[in-house]
């Protein structure tokens, strides 16, 4: 994005986005100064009938079930529309997600943190008669005090016109917690078997069970105890806010020319109408809330921040005139961020196999003669089916190892191992190079050990 200043309904974009199944997401900066999230739906989505309804509908559930106590959620302020475009606006911040700090690794006590909190959030979930629908690394949200939070809760669902049993919640966590066991295969297998027992018993016997299991089994972690501190430590070093500190310390300035912004979930004077929730689900609203806190959209209305005018009269021509401008500019955003993505799925249909991220990882201790080493890459994807394509390389030698896995729906990590050999008397540096090939684009990553004999 070319200018930090720019902003919606108040809420001010900073330079750091990333893509989703759903849109554009943007690190934002809220009007009272906190970190907060901002989240372009892709147009191709968001105009296919009935989604917009079906998103609103999400969103104001979530809220209130926010409001009637439960937490674990990333609360959403607004859902705003300009023009053509539809706008989720979030009081919280929406990275580093989960996703940004598996290739780094993450400390036992912190995974075991991980499950835990999420367990327990869609635990609550189902309570309330609901589901979540994309339960994955990229919808767990790691905020700076180490608490994980779930994103996107619903929209999944929304856009594709279902209604997610609890079934997928726990196989989708399930997936979350091998690709976390694989992560410790080498440097702490007992936890690794323990994530790994973990993941059974919530495919098995249900979330709770599984979550009964990491608390009452704690002991196998190093410390004896589940703690957030490394997991906040890591989301400090990955979160973009903490490595561009200027953003959160410049004011707050509201653009003068926003367009026509127009909240959708609760116009001033208008009913917004009860939850309904989805067939199978169950119906009604949480909790009794004579008057939901009003949203940053509302506050702009009410201010006068963003007018709209009745057709006719040059009050009107101006306000058209500067619309167009705004939808221009950010028209032109759009097709530079989507110039490196993917083609956007079809309604009803998966969207596209992605890779995340890899994270290949080597024997620490030095490796002594004529032994067999086992290194091992971790792939995360978007959950999504299809072909992944890969290939190992070494710096000794010119043998290149290709390989092919098949990816499955609503699991997210995979594991690729390479059993590498060396023999004879000799003390260097050896270094595997794992590189995804398809889908594009093309990833790598690489890991080293010494061998001496």
């Amino acid at each position: 994005m070319n200018n930090p200043a720019s902003g919606i309904a108040g809420f001010r974009l900073t330079e750091h986005t990333w893509m989703t199944e759903l849109g554009n997401w943007i690190d934002a900066i809220s009007p009272d100064g906190r970190r907060a999230g901002a989240l372009l739906f892709d147009p191709k989505i968001i105009g296919l009938p009935d989604v917009r309804d079906r998103v609103v509908n999400a969103v104001m559930t979530d809220q209130r079930l926010v409001l009637a106590g439960l937490s674990g959620l990333i609360p959403v302020a607004d859902v705003v529309a300009a023009g053509d475009q539809v706008w989720l606006l979030t009081a919280q911040a929406v990275s580093p997600t989960l996703n940004d700090l598996l290739p780094a690794g993450i400390d036992p006590g912190g995974a075991a943190s991980v499950l835990v909190e999420t367990a327990q959030t869609l635990l609550a979930l189902h309570a309330a008669g609901v589901t979540h629908g994309s339960v994955h690394p990229g919808t767990v949200v790691i905020t700076a005090e180490g608490v994980s939070l779930l994103s996107e809760r619903g929209l999944s669902d929304a856009i594709r016109a279902r209604v997610s049993p609890r079934e997928r919640d726990a196989a989708g966590w399930a997936s979350l917690a091998r690709g976390l066991a694989a992560s410790f295969s080498q440097r702490a297998p007992e936890v690794s078997r323990l994530l790994d027992r973990a993941a059974n018993a919530a495919t098995t016997l249900g979330l709770g069970s599984a979550r009964d299991l990491l608390v009452n089994e704690r002991g196998t972690l190093p410390g004896g105890r589940i703690s957030r501190d490394g997991l906040a430590r890591a989301a400090r070093g990955r979160s973009m806010f903490a490595q561009a500190p200027a953003y959160a310390q410049a004011p707050i300035v509201t653009p003068q020319d926003e367009g026509d912004i127009v909240t959708l979930l609760h116009v001033p004077g208008r009913s917004a109408g009860p939850v309904q929730f989805g067939p199978g689900v169950g119906s009604g609203s949480v909790g009794t809330h004579p008057q939901m806190s009003e949203t940053p959209a509302e506050r702009i209305w009410r201010d006068g921040a963003s007018t709209m005018h009745r057709p006719g009269g040059r009050a009107a021509q101006a306000s058209r005139a500067r619309r167009r401008r705004t939808i221009l500019a950010t028209a032109v955003f759009a097709v530079i961020m989507a110039g490196a993505i993917f083609a956007w799925f079809r309604l009803g249909s998966a969207p596209d196999l992605t890779v995340q991220s890899i994270n290949v990882v080597a024997p620490k201790k030095t490796q002594g003669c004529n032994k067999a080493v086992l290194i091992t890459g971790t792939v995360v994807t978007n959950g999504s089916p299809g072909e992944i394509t890969y290939e190992w390389r070494k710096n000794l030698d010119k043998e290149v190892v290709r390989g092919t896995l098949r990816a499955k729906e609503d699991q997210t990590s995979y594991t690729v191992p390479l059993r590498w050999t060396l023999q004879g008397r000799s003390n260097v540096k050896a270094t595997a190079t794992l590189r995804i090939i398809t889908p594009g684009p093309v990833r790598t990553d690489k890991a080293s050990f010494t061998y001496k004999c």
